[in-house]
């Protein structure tokens, strides 16, 4: 009987860590979106890392970006957590990891996606609306007050002003820079292709992706951890915390590209039918941010 206890024992396969990071990236949540955000990723992603049996971590992506700040702090949280517990990571795209989401991947050693995967997207995007003209055909009248030259910009329901338009394209080509950085330091001499080739925004298949240095590989969660480790590799999942505080004091998440709240500047209202509308829209600009991908 004992013979055959160390007989099983040594026929166990060696374990992975698992966190699957799924969904748009945003601070705070709500009743109709689920965002990976620090709050969200911090507790799986620390579990994950400490858990002493696994050999290394697996983080599976599937999302199409979002915030920028988020994006950031998660990948750094990623980075402090493997150099702390000296373990390696690899990342799994499922169907896409685009913007946000490939800000994420780059934080693991090793980037692997399927040949039907979305990858990239390394740019910004604002989106926005402009309500001015809506408000002069109803006699609506707006009245702002503000201290500070610079404290009132692109505000939706005046004409747009080139020097707001101007400051915005600055504002967003230093975040641009940020992100290219940020690619560049992990991918390094793995990348092939300059700038104007690699970080215009546009997307590509894993097959490209591969080619350009992108990812390291096609392969999906058990075929590389199979490669990796062993055929009888164990997985270890830690599943990602959905809301919180912030969640249920109604609070929304950010916009597309992290930068629509900021061009839009829209209230919907205070209490509870506030904290729906708002919601409703972070569900809205969720949705846009899929659509972008066919997904």
């Amino acid at each position: 009987m004992l013979h055959w206890t160390k007989s099983k024992i040594t026929r166990t396969g060696p374990t992975v860590s698992v966190v699957r990071l799924q969904g748009t990236i945003a601070s705070g949540g709500g009743r109709f979106s689920k965002n990976i955000n620090i709050e969200t990723a911090a507790g799986p992603l620390e579990r994950a890392f400490r858990f002493k049996a696994s050999k290394a971590v697996f983080l599976v992506i599937n999302s199409p970006g979002g915030s920028p700040v988020q994006s950031s702090l998660v990948a750094r949280r990623i980075r402090y957590l493997a150099e702390k517990h000296k373990k390696p990571v690899f990342a799994v795209v499922e169907d896409v990891a685009a913007s946000g989401g490939y800000w994420i991947a780059c934080a693991a050693d090793e980037i692997f996606a399927d040949s039907a995967s979305i990858v990239g997207s390394i740019g910004v995007i604002r989106a926005g609306f402009g309500f001015n003209e809506l408000m002069g055909r109803y006699g609506i009248d707006r009245r702002v007050t503000t201290a500070g030259e610079n404290k009132l910009k692109l505000d939706p329901f005046q004409p747009e002003k080139d020097s707001d338009k101007a400051w915005l394209e600055g504002l967003m080509e230093r975040l641009h820079q940020t992100f290219i950085d940020h690619v560049r330091g992990h991918r390094k001499d793995k990348l092939q292709g300059d700038d104007a080739t690699l970080m215009n925004g546009d997307v590509w298949l894993g097959p490209q992706a591969a080619e350009l240095g992108l990812i390291d590989g096609l392969g999906d969660l058990m075929s590389v951890a199979q490669e990796k480790f062993d055929a009888k590799v164990r997985f270890q999942v830690f599943e990602q915390r959905r809301g919180g505080l912030l969640s249920m004091m109604g609070a929304g998440g950010a916009g597309l590209g992290g930068l629509v709240g900021l061009a839009t500047g829209l209230t919907a209202g205070q209490g509870e039918q506030g904290s729906w509308a708002s919601q409703a829209l972070d569900a809205l600009e969720e949705r846009a941010l899929w659509s972008r991908f066919g997904l």
